[in-house]
């Protein structure tokens, strides 16, 4: 898939397809491509697919935490016009998207999380980052995958370019303090925007008992698992996901 980001002042985008506005957040470590078996199904079934960048490696470090994501991703939202949003986010992608529902919950119309954060604090992973150690990276670039072979040298490439990038690795730094300290436990019982929860059986980044926590605390929520996944369930299966994201659309005349 190869789209054109468009650049619009302080928003650089992709933007797919036309009808309801699906707006997909990436993770920490997550280019825009992880999203691409998305991003080309759901643009051709009635939905504008959005995926902002969010700007993780160029906030000040003051303002790199989870809720100056969330207003930059309002701001896009208003600066798109739109309304009634479906969010769709990954890990701290996820996280953001819990957040900015919270904050904002009349310009979200449903929620859906994979492998988020927001509840349990490894969710960046443990013994992290070791500069300079390209097995290190790599091993751990695989442990986020049921499959290992889901970890492409490009992912990993990518990777071992950030955590040696010193910029890139103090902000990164700085995200994970702030999704830890910005445990949501509290607030989820009082959001209730309907939210689709599709975990992997084997992420071991957001085990699945952070799913089922998410689904008890969530006042109208759905769980759904797949099988042989890790933390990134719309890259390993993105078939699977896709099916039972649309499935849920459905049901909920989204």
């Amino acid at each position: 898939m190869v789209h054109d980001i468009k650049k619009e002042g302080k928003f650089s985008y992709l933007e797919v397809g036309e009808g309801t506005p699906m707006i997909i957040l990436h993770g920490l470590m997550g280019g825009l491509s992880n999203f691409n078996g998305v991003t080309e199904y759901f643009s051709k079934k009635g939905y504008k697919v959005l995926i902002p960048e969010l700007p993780i490696y160029t906030m000040s470090l003051l303002k790199t935490n989870v809720k100056s994501f969330a207003k930059y991703l309002e701001q896009f939202i208003e600066y798109k016009q739109l309304n009634e949003v479906i969010l769709l986010g990954n890990s701290l992608g996820g996280h953001i998207g819990l957040l900015h529902t919270k904050l904002y919950p009349q310009k979200v119309k449903a929620l859906v999380i994979t492998g988020s954060s927001g509840l349990y604090e490894n969710a960046m992973g443990d013994g992290y980052p070791k500069r300079g150690d390209y097995e290190f990276i790599k091993k751990k670039s695989e442990d986020v995958f049921y499959d290992p072979e889901v970890a492409t040298k490009e992912i990993v490439d990518e990777v071992f370019e950030t955590v040696n990038d010193r910029n890139k690795l103090v902000k990164t730094l700085a995200i994970a303090k702030s999704a830890i300290r910005h445990n949501m436990a509290k607030d989820l019982p009082h959001m209730l925007t309907p939210t689709c929860i599709i975990w992997g059986k084997q992420d071991n980044v957001t085990p699945p008992n952070v799913a089922e926590e998410f689904h008890t605390l969530l006042p109208d929520s759905d769980l759904y698992w797949i099988d042989k996944c890790g933390h990134a369930p719309m890259m390993e299966h993105p078939d699977d996901f896709n099916n039972i994201l649309e499935h849920w659309l459905e049901k909920r005349k989204f």
